[in-house]
């Protein structure tokens, strides 16, 4: 018995749409960065691109358990000496882009590299309920109804 192996022409890609609203930012994640990865394929391949492509919604609804809102930071960095800056949670989600905050979770869970730069441009965050992709069909995951902890009330 051979081990199966696919060629990036044989994948076949779907689009899903999920909608954020009240879920859990880390549990999102996890569930969302194996299906850009394709691990929920039994024809996974790590060196080929197989995973679906993702519109997650009402990524500004979100919630973060525990005192993460205010206790958890992000951090970048200017490139100038002493130019680290750091935002909370609660800063970003209030501000501008709240999208953002999701959008950190999946890419850190993605691996580095080339292919995980091609699999994060699979991922499509919106912070409110619309979306520009109703031509490709996507098919509605309920993320809420898998495990009763990736709900939580805000």
């Amino acid at each position: 018995m051979k081990t199966y192996s696919a060629k990036p022409a044989e994948v076949t890609k779907k689009w899903v749409v999920i909608d954020a609203k009240g879920l859990v930012v880390g549990r999102l994640a996890t569930l969302v960065a194996m299906r850009l990865r394709g691990k929920h394929l039994p024809t996974y391949t790590p060196h080929v691109d197989c995973g679906d492509n993702v519109i997650i919604i009402n990524a500004a609804h979100v919630v973060l358990t525990g005192r993460k809102r205010d206790n958890k930071v992000y951090y970048k960095h200017t490139g100038f000496i002493g130019g680290i800056k750091e935002r909370t949670a609660k800063q970003i989600l209030e501000g501008r882009f709240p999208e953002r905050v999701v959008e950190k979770a999946i890419e850190r869970m993605i691996p580095r590299g080339p292919l995980g730069r091609v699999q994060m441009g699979n991922l499509r965050v919106y912070p409110g309920a619309e979306h520009p992709h109703e031509a490709q069909q996507p098919e509605k995951v309920d993320i809420a109804s898998m495990n009763r902890k990736n709900m939580r009330a805000a």
